[in-house]
């Protein structure tokens, strides 16, 4: 079912066409919303909301883009939105970053005694210490794949910015990844 007719019959009121669309769209949602406000709870009721405001303004979709790119684009106001709320966004990268290495790890060459779910859980939550528009990006370009353009439109930043803020956060990754393993390869983020 192309975007067009899950539209259609989500507006003419399928219920299997909406609960299509959120299986659809659900992974998108969580990730980006888990990413941006870093808390399980806020996270759940977030995603509620995002799905909630994609079945009340459906009708305002005018396919000028893909529909997950628009339901990324509620996403990402729907988050900005609580965050200046609650005014809780802080980053936290002057923590110790041996902190983030369990306890049983060999300090000596911890790389050597991690394997690659449990380096893949250290530079997620490396990302996640990061500034917001830093996470934003690399969240949807690297986990979500998108190109520029889509997450300019999700955004509204421009396309400039976006690289700016992707090469900036890479760097910061790297940066804190090289202080908690000293010994990892260098490069952890391919260049685009």
């Amino acid at each position: 079912m192309d975007d067009k007719e899950l539209i259609n019959n989500v507006i003419n009121g399928n219920t299997h066409a909406f609960r299509f669309l959120v299986e659809q769209n659900k992974n998108l949602v969580w990730h980006m919303v888990l990413r941006m406000v870093r808390q399980q709870e806020d996270a759940e009721d977030l995603c509620q909301d995002v799905f909630m405001r994609v079945f009340r303004d459906i009708r305002k979709f005018r396919g000028d883009s893909k529909l997950s790119t628009w339901i990324a684009s509620i996403t990402y106001h729907i988050c900005v939105d609580y965050i200046r709320r609650k005014g809780r966004e802080k980053t936290d990268l002057t923590d110790d970053p041996a902190s983030f290495i369990p306890d049983e790890r060999d300090a000596a060459s911890p790389s050597r005694s991690m394997n690659m779910a449990e380096l893949k859980q250290l530079v997620n939550r490396v990302i996640d210490r990061l500034p917001l528009h830093y996470r934003t990006v690399i969240t949807l370009f690297h986990l979500e794949e998108m190109s520029y353009k889509e997450i300019e439109e999700i955004t509204g930043m421009p396309e400039g910015t976006i690289k700016s803020y992707l090469n900036r956060g890479r760097q910061a990754v790297r940066e804190q990844m090289l202080k908690i393993v000293p010994d990892i390869q260098p490069v952890l983020f391919d260049a685009d």
